[in-house]
């Protein structure tokens, strides 16, 4: 009994002396790496500093912040303010023997291992073995060759998607030419609760009041999403990363999964995000620096494009897009046809449409097919109408192969070609018989009468409008200040029926009961517009407001009154024609008609002529200004 247990004894001495010596071997390997780190100061890095997504503020170690914010992310205690200590614990989660599988830090921050790996130049066969099976099968789903940025155009119908968005697509080198629809889409947004209200999302988007995160998906999704279901076109822009770049994004990616950051529409937002993702594969180019304030989507586009990182760019006309350019290779007098034909099988056995060629008939049953798809979006689906939908497309193949084809669509000026977002303004001019100066800065976004180049027409969306001026014998005072100013003007037609609608609240100088003073007000309304001849469009509102005003009744005093008008595309000029007024409910009125002309110069570059005359009970008084504006 006694050798034995003399054995035994042996062994776990020899057993706990290993043990000793390999921790004492691994304390050492550890060791060495930290200072050789430590030595390098590679916490300094770029690369570590973007992996981290922390805002430097300085030298030190403790100088920063990361903008995750996810105790998950960080391995120190102190690791969301500290990147140097966080590179040391880093360094030392590699070689812990006491976590296994997918929680190993290995699994975790697959993109800091390698790239430590690469800057430390260690011996990997130093490291514990790691499965990682769910990385691996996460792998499997996410293929990835090249990055594409995704940029679906501006919807003024959705507040989260006013000023467009931005989200990347992973492509395989297998799919390519065949189904891009296959490849991975990333996007940042705000986590939402299903059925949340767009009011109390713009406002809580605007005060932080949402985290946010990465979400992997299929990017056939958002091209339902997108294209068909919001009518947004969409641009693809193929970027220049190599396979390592595009592998450090995809490793990082996974590192994020979950993780939350903070959420603000205007700044740290999908775009911004976006961002930090192409910084961290190539650490070399700052794309975020100028995005401070605010962080605009095609602000991004061009900030990318700046950095010289866009290959090719791709359009994808939305399916609303599609329909009206089919609905243009026919003569107008056929649009009845396609009404009808859409509600109608029958009209395809009549003379109005078997006389015509055979081309333009497979070309109207086509667009009928489409128009069904296009009223049938986003709805529960009618068997009817279904029915109807499989009955034309059965025609539709009836037809040569080739009948039905059209001119290619036209290709519009990409958004990044448009003028800058921001806008400062230089005009003289005399109001109420003073002649002043006038300083304006715009944060955002785009005017009814700017260069429509890369813009929507009829599409006013702009944040934060300053108007400062300096009149004679009156000092420096506050004109205007339009916190929010959004006009949709997209025409009426008789397959598309918008709502045009403005709303703009704000404070701004109004003349009542002989007094020149800053009011406050909410105002908004709703019509239609029209496109009744080439390059121009008419339009009519009603109009309600709530004013805030002392020389009024009450201080709070509501009142309802219309706006009219006619947009004139010259060209490099835009002319716009307004009429419009209101009534109090205490019987003070105003009208007034005003007419803008913005001349061109070149992108970001215009001079604008802007009249204006109001009548009102006791008073009447016009306010002329010539400016020039500066967009960047």
């Amino acid at each position: 009994m006694m050798p034995i247990l003399i054995i035994r004894c042996s062994l776990l001495i020899i057993l706990t002396a290993s043990i000793s010596i390999a921790q004492a071997g691994e304390n050492k390997v550890i060791a060495d790496l930290q200072m050789a780190a430590q030595k390098q100061r590679i916490w300094q890095s770029a690369v570590w500093i973007n992996l981290l997504h922390y805002d430097g503020k300085g030298d030190l170690a403790d100088n920063y912040e990361s903008e995750v914010n996810d105790r998950r992310f960080f391995i120190a205690p102190d690791g969301k303010t500290n990147p140097e200590s966080e590179l040391f614990a880093t360094l030392a989660a590699f070689y812990k023997t006491d976590v296994t599988g997918d929680e190993h830090a290995q699994c975790k921050f697959i993109a800091r291992l390698n790239w430590l790996k690469q800057k430390l130049s260690f011996d990997t066969g130093s490291l514990p073995v790691v499965h990682c099976d769910k990385y691996i099968e996460w792998r499997k789903h996410v293929r990835s060759d090249s990055v594409t940025l995704i940029f679906p155009a501006y919807n003024l119908n959705s507040p989260s998607s006013m000023f467009g968005h931005t989200l990347l697509r992973l492509d395989s080198a297998e799919d390519e030419g065949n189904s891009l629809w296959l490849s991975t889409a990333i996007n940042f947004g705000a986590d939402v609760a299903a059925g949340e209200n767009s009011i109390l999302y713009a406002f809580k988007g605007l005060v932080g009041g949402y985290s946010g995160m990465f979400v992997t998906d299929h990017y056939y999704k958002k091209i339902q999403e997108y294209n068909r279901i919001e009518h947004r076109d969409i641009w693809e822009y193929k970027l220049n990363l190599t396979v390592g770049e595009t592998e450090r994004i995809v490793t990082h990616l996974w590192e994020l999964q979950d993780m939350n950051f903070d959420y603000y529409y205007f700044d740290e937002n999908c775009s911004y995000r976006l961002l930090e993702l192409l910084e961290v594969a190539r650490p070399e180019v700052d794309l975020t620096a100028e995005f401070k304030v605010t962080a605009v989507p095609v602000d991004t586009v061009r900030a990318i494009e700046n950095a010289d990182m866009i290959e090719s760019a791709v359009y994808r006309p939305s399916q609303s897009t599609f329909l009206l350019h089919l609905l243009n290779q026919v003569p107008e007098e056929s649009h009845d046809l396609v009404i009808e034909l859409s509600k109608d099988m029958s009209v395809a056995r009549q003379d109005a449409f078997t006389s015509l060629p055979e081309n333009q008939q497979s070309i109207i049953v086509d667009i009928a097919y489409q128009y069904l798809r296009h009223q049938q979006t986003n709805k529960v689906r009618d068997p009817v109408i279904a029915k109807r939908s499989h009955q034309l497309l059965l025609l539709l193949n009836s037809y040569s192969k080739g009948l039905a084809e059209t001119a290619p669509i036209d290709i519009p000026v990409s958004p990044e070609q448009g003028h800058g977002s921001k806008r400062l303004t230089l005009g003289l001019g005399k109001r109420l018989g003073n002649n002043y100066a006038e300083l304006g800065l715009k944060m955002s976004f785009h005017d009814l009468e700017d260069n429509e180049k890369g813009f929507f027409r009829g599409a006013q969306i702009n944040i934060i409008n300053l108007q400062i001026r300096t009149e004679e014998n009156e000092g420096v005072s506050l004109y205007k200040l339009d916190l929010i100013d959004i006009f949709s003007l997209t025409p009426r037609t008789r397959f598309f029926k918008p709502l045009a609608w403005k709303i703009y609240t704000g404070f701004e100088r109004q003349l009542t009961n002989g007094v020149d003073q800053l009011t406050t007000h909410v105002t908004g309304g709703a019509g239609g517009s029209w496109s009744l001849l080439k390059n121009s469009q008419v339009y009519a509102l009603a109009i309600g407001r709530l004013e805030y005003n002392k020389q009024l009744r009450r201080a709070i005093e509501p009142a309802i009154g219309f706006t009219a008008g006619l947009l004139q595309y010259f060209g490099p000029t835009t002319a716009h024609l307004d009429f419009s007024g209101e009534q109090f409910t205490d019987g003070i009125y105003r009208l007034r008609a005003s007419y803008i002309q913005n001349i061109v110069i070149s992108t970001n570059h215009s001079i604008k002529l802007s009249a204006k005359y109001e009548w009102q009970e006791v008073d009447e008084f016009s306010d002329v200004q010539l400016s020039y504006q500066y967009y960047f």
